[in-house]
């Protein structure tokens, strides 16, 4: 059936229903963008041409916060502004009350103190997010660098090497919604009658075993969440881990093996010190992937049976039942369980440079 008759039969296609201004204000839109483009790309231009035009000692200061001015009021309006402005938020309450004289109800931000970080942790539902978060924190870290290490090692330099590195790291391919949507509704789906269409069920019933609901039983629900994320960054660990091991000179393990060292002695004195700083990284790296997971929770069970995460809660409470200062509240939290990792990490890297 052609357009036509389509139209003939009452019904339009998509394009029919947008009109013409809805097209004129999409150019416009466009036109702007690109103006905009072109104005800042001239500004930048001046500004460089300006400071090369500078003679003298003083031109390589001027050239230097020319670069650098830019960066610093972008890191200044996207990060440092609006932390600064989430922290002050989370120490107010914002209410909406009625004006007396109109009766209009307008925004008001009162200073509450710590009542927010109190009902953070007080709040059993709020207490055991954070709890759920500190799990993830330390299990998927340490399992996905354990997986991705003990990978690395087993197949280094073994025979299709690169075939089975690439069929670990294929779920990096992968975002996390559409991991969560493979293992919620592929793996963990569970049906309470009728033939089972999860993969896992099915096979259970195969072997003779009843279904089981992965995603309502409390606690572990959780650890087939954080299953989701340990299948992912475990090919993230195994090829930095990989590089890392095949940088270790293969001379020091020639010669512990004449010494006697067996294999694993060799794994442990040898491999493990050489990449020690690696697996730092690898572990910081994961860990605060971890601590701002998302949307494995938010797809999978949205939040419920007590498999909720800081990030899913402070989502609901500011954007969904409008508690603004309170899901601020958390966001810091958030962002304090992450200074220890970030100050390990540099600490760690320091002592590493300093050994070397």
């Amino acid at each position: 059936m052609g357009s036509t008759e389509l139209l003939a039969a009452g019904l339009r296609l998509p394009a029919a229903d947008l009109g013409a201004d809805f097209w004129a204000s999409q150019g416009k839109n466009l036109l702007f963008g690109a103006i905009a483009i072109v104005a800042f790309i001239a500004i930048v231009a001046l500004v460089m041409f300006g400071a090369d035009l500078i003679k003298g000692k003083a031109k390589d200061k001027v050239q230097l916060v020319v670069l650098i001015a830019p960066v610093l009021i972008l890191l200044g309006v996207g990060l440092v502004y609006p932390a600064i402005d989430t922290a002050w938020l989370s120490f107010n309450e914002i209410s909406n009350e009625p004006d007396p004289d109109t009766g209009i109800y307008t925004t008001a931000m009162s200073f509450v103190g710590l009542d927010n970080y109190r009902f953070a942790f007080s709040d059993p539902g709020t207490l055991r997010t954070i709890l759920n978060t500190f799990v993830w924190m330390i299990l998927v870290p340490l399992l996905s660098t354990g997986f991705g290490l003990a990978y690395a090692v087993f197949i280094d330099k073994a025979k299709g090497e690169k075939v089975l590195k690439s069929l670990v790291f294929m779920p990096m391919a992968i975002s996390l919604v559409g991991a969560s949507v493979i293992w919620g509704n592929i793996m963990y789906d569970y049906n309470q009658v009728g033939e089972q269409t999860g993969m896992l069920n099915a096979l259970r019933e195969l072997f003779g075993m009843d279904p089981y609901n992965f995603l309502r039983d409390n606690p572990w629900n959780t650890f087939w969440l954080i299953v989701i994320l340990v299948w992912i960054q475990t090919g993230f660990a195994m090829v930095i881990l990989s590089a890392a091991i095949k940088g270790v000179p293969q001379e020091m393990n020639e010669a512990a093996s004449l010494d006697g060292a067996n294999a694993w002695q060799q794994f442990w004195k040898i491999t493990i010190p050489s990449i020690r700083s690696t697996i730092v990284v690898v572990l910081t790296t994961i860990t605060i992937m971890a601590l701002k997971v998302y949307d494995i929770v938010r797809t999978v069970t949205q939040g419920r049976d007590s498999t909720d995460v800081v990030a899913n809660r402070m989502y609901v409470l500011s954007f969904v039942e409008g508690r603004e200062a309170l899901g601020a509240a958390l966001a810091v939290i958030l962002f304090i369980f992450v200074i220890p990792v970030v100050i390990y990490n540099v600490r760690s890297l320091n002592k590493v440079k300093e050994t070397h």
